[in-house]
């Protein structure tokens, strides 16, 4: 019955008039709420194979048995169809009844678990007409969002889908994916239908392959030609195989229990009664129940076990209608998510994907583009633009609106970025600027603007708005477009270095110490090459000898040393003295002669320790930051222009002023660009994210913005607007980070020094190992000489004279 009262009447007069054990259906959600309350009541089991509604899975229908996947069972697939493909927005469209309204929480909790948005809900009723339905499309239609789930009944589905290729909803850019009520049953939807489905994805409960299948549904087609042999052949769903396992498994357990199906009809006088009242519990109701929930098995569409009181769905298919067919191109489950085949071996990490990992769909208007998702609003409607003026710094961002025609022309670097990027997106984006201004209300604040955007008034704040936490936890920002950072400015004092000691400061103290090791090092190797080479000149008194080695380590004489590896390693030593000496002349003169900047203020906590008053911007968050940092609310001044830092910073803490200006870095360099002589930069001192644009959550286009903005900064395009509106900050000098003293470190000549220590080691070692190859070859000779004089004698037994032995050996 496609009644409900209708089907819980004739529930009731099985009840009523036959010996009922269990009822197998109904087949609507809708009419399984009063028959499973009847089952409950009166313990009969209820199975279901179509009623798929969660609202059914309540724990207190005890008696209720779902021979069908719950349709919570689908969501993760189509969320990893979404992850998949990288959309962010979802319309979800079904019927307005029980089995279209259970998926929905489901469906929009898995969605915000990867981050996709549900911005609108179609509820369509189920006895919707064709204008109604038409109404709805074009509602939807207007709307940005491309991509919508469908879960309606097949009936509804038919007329809804005609209807929306009907309008031109079918064609490039649309994205529709249909759950498994319908999807189970495109074989049987009229060809007409089909077709205009065509380009839809849809999930389907998976379907081994086996014999026993085969076999069935080759006696399926003949008999259903030969008892309707003028009639279309009857398409098998896996609705007929589910309802063909549910009887199995009834069947089976009536035959546990030893259930008797003998009809009993009720005494004469209560046949025509109809109340319930006078009814009795089943006696085999229990028994049967159990058998039923025991039920494990292979049956025609799977493994099929009721062992938690509905069926365990876990692997679908995703399939793709193309013309009057569809295709499987994927397959998903709880295990290893999306796969283009059929292999239960493969494990992922995770079940949802993040690569195509499906074979080739045929989207709508018959394109293998995988379509963007969103689309601008056919309505006309332009993307809203808020822009912030009044902030005091209009080469950033500034506006004008005409008084005749209202339309607002923005200017300032944020703008042209802003601009560059909509230009490099692959689409046309139609947008129109509105004005946020903080000069009409005081107590409005960056906060405020980036706020507009949470609340929807506002598509894009554009400005000089910066990244920050708890900004983006209700709107989403692209890439910077600026450098990060906060610093601040203070005044600088010029002065020349007259220390004393200067002569000194060139070398910072590692330095003169290793030269000074190197120095001695290198006398000694020089000296004890020309030692071990029996040079006379390193011959003599101690003091000589130092005299010698120093006299090395300064001089190259050729008359002085005799060995060619000496020179070579006086030769590398001076190149390392030469390299030395042009630096060290460089930096104290650079010392004596430059005026140098001095910043009269070093780190905030000189500041803090002083007591010295500190200047903002109006309306920014740098307020909140020196407070935290431990500024008393009286030491901290809000400005509302560079001029206004320049006179505070002129007049100083005493006088009224400040004695430093925090603030971003951006803002600092534009500072610096129209004021260079007499400030510094000091800085970073906190690190902060940047300028960035804001979004709603999930906006569709903020992917696109931020590789624009990535490829506008990355190139050349960027130094020209900061030229445009900042100025050349290489024409000042004082932009960026204090730089030290100039001082000549160790690090700066370490390849000089290796190089030095490494030539004297080697030519050491070298000289060495050749003297005692000489030692030992000098050692066996004197031995010989010894030899021959012991047996030079006479015959009276006198020796030779020595000078003879050693003429005797000589010859």
């Amino acid at each position: 019955m496609s009644d409900d009262v209708q089907a819980a009447t004739e529930v009731n007069d099985l009840l009523e008039n036959y010996n009922i054990q269990a009822i197998i259906g109904p087949q609507k959600s809708s009419q399984a709420v009063f028959v499973s309350a009847l089952g409950n009541k009166y313990h009969v089991p209820i199975i279901s194979f179509t009623a798929t509604s969660t609202s059914l899975s309540s724990r207190g229908l005890t008696y209720f048995v779902r021979a069908t996947a719950n349709d919570s069972a689908q969501v993760n697939s189509i969320a990893s169809i979404i992850k998949t493909y990288g959309w962010k927005e979802v319309v979800l469209i079904y019927v307005d009844n029980d089995y279209g309204r259970g998926i929905i929480p489901h469906l929009v909790d898995v969605l915000e678990g990867i981050d996709a948005h549900v911005p609108y809900r179609s509820a369509i009723d189920q006895l919707a007409t064709s204008e109604q339905i038409t109404q709805e499309l074009y509602k939807l239609i207007t709307m940005q969002t491309r991509v919508f789930v469908v879960h309606m009944s097949s009936s509804l589905g038919s007329l809804f889908f005609t209807k929306a290729k009907e309008i031109g909803m079918m064609g490039k850019g649309f994205v529709w994916i249909i759950t498994d009520g319908l999807a189970h049953l495109i074989d049987s939807l009229n060809p007409s239908v089909k077709e205009a489905m065509n380009g839809a994805l849809g999930v389907e409960c998976y379907v081994p392959k086996s014999k026993e299948l085969e076999n069935f549904t080759a006696r399926w087609y003949l008999r259903s030609r030969n008892d309707h042999p003028n009639d279309p052949t009857l398409t098998l769903s896996i609705f007929g195989l589910w309802s063909y396992d549910t009887i199995w498994a009834v069947a089976q357990a009536a035959e546990k229990t030893k259930v008797i199906g003998t009809k009993f009809q009720r005494p004469p006088a209560l046949k025509n009664s109809t109340s319930l009242e006078t009814l009795e519990n089943s006696r085999n109701g229990l028994a049967v129940l159990k058998s039923i929930l025991q039920s494990k098995f292979k049956g025609l569409s799977g493994y099929f076990d009721l062992s938690d009181g509905e069926l365990q769905v876990s692997m679908f298919q995703i399939t793709n209608v193309v013309g009057k067919s569809h295709r499987v191109i994927g397959f998903w489950n709880a295990k290893n998510g999306i796969s283009q085949e059929l292999d239960q071996r493969k494990s992922n990490t995770t079940h949802w994907s993040t690569k195509h990992d499906l074979n080739i769909v045929i989207w709508p208007g018959e394109t293998t583009k995988v379509p963007r998702g969103w689309e601008i609003p056919t309505n006309g409607k332009k993307l809203q633009v808020g822009i912030i003026i009044g902030g005091g710094y209009p080469k950033y961002i500034d506006a004008d609106e005409d008084s005749l025609t209202g339309v607002v022309k923005a200017s300032g670097l944020a703008i042209d970025v802003f601009e560059e990027a909509v230009k490099r997106l692959p689409y046309a984006l139609p947008y129109e600027y509105i004005v946020f201004n903080t000069t009409e209300n005081v107590s409005s604040s960056y906060d405020d603007f980036v706020n507009q955007v949470y609340l929807k008034n506002y598509d894009v704040a554009v400005g000089d708005v910066t990244i920050r936490y708890n900004r983006s936890l209700y709107v989403d920002f692209t890439l910077p477009y600026t450098e990060s950072g906060i610093a601040m400015v203070v005044p600088a004092k010029e002065s020349i270095n007259k220390n004393t000691w200067i002569f000194l400061k060139p070398l910072s103290p590692g330095m003169w110490f290793g030269t000074i090791i190197l120095f001695i090092y290198t006398g000694i190797v020089i000296w004890l090459l020309e030692f071990l080479g029996n040079n006379k000149n390193v011959h003599g008194p101690i003091p000589r000898q130092i005299a010698t080695v120093i006299y090395f380590s300064l001089f190259e004489e050729k008359e002085k040393m005799k060995r060619l590896i000496s020179r070579m390693v006086l030769v590398i030593w001076l190149f390392f003295l030469l390299v030395l000496k042009s630096s060290y002349t460089a930096s104290l003169t650079s010392m004596l002669t430059v005026q140098q900047l001095h910043p009269t203020v070093t780190n905030v906590e000189e500041l803090l320790k002083t007591g010295e008053c500190v200047g903002y911007a109006r309306g920014s968050y740098i307020k909140g930051l020196l407070e935290e940092l431990g500024f008393d609310t009286s030491k901290i001044k809000p400005y509302e222009s560079t001029e206004a830092y320049h006179s505070a910073l002129s007049r100083g803490s005493e006088n009224g002023g400040v004695a430093a200006v925090v603030d971003e870095i951006p803002y600092l360099k534009l500072f610096l660009a129209e004021h260079c002589k007499g400030y510094t930069m000091v800085g970073p001192i906190y690190k902060a994210a940047g300028f960035g644009y804001a979004l709603q959550k999930g906006s569709p286009i903020i992917g696109d913005i931020s590789q624009a903005i990535l490829n506008i900064t990355g190139g050349d395009t960027i130094i020209q607007i900061e030229k445009k509106w900042v100025g050349d900050q290489n024409n000042c000098q004082n932009v960026g980070t204090i730089s030290g003293t100039g001082t000549l470190t160790f690090d700066s000549f370490a390849g000089p020094i290796i190089a030095t220590g490494v030539a004297s080691t080697t030519s050491l070692a070298i000289a060495l190992i050749i003297y005692l190859c000489k030692k030992k070859q000098v050692e066996p000779e004197k031995g010989d000489s010894d030899q021959i004089f012991a047996q030079e004698e006479n015959k009276d037994g006198e020796t030779i004279p020595s000078s003879r032995v050693s003429s005797s050996a000589r010859f």
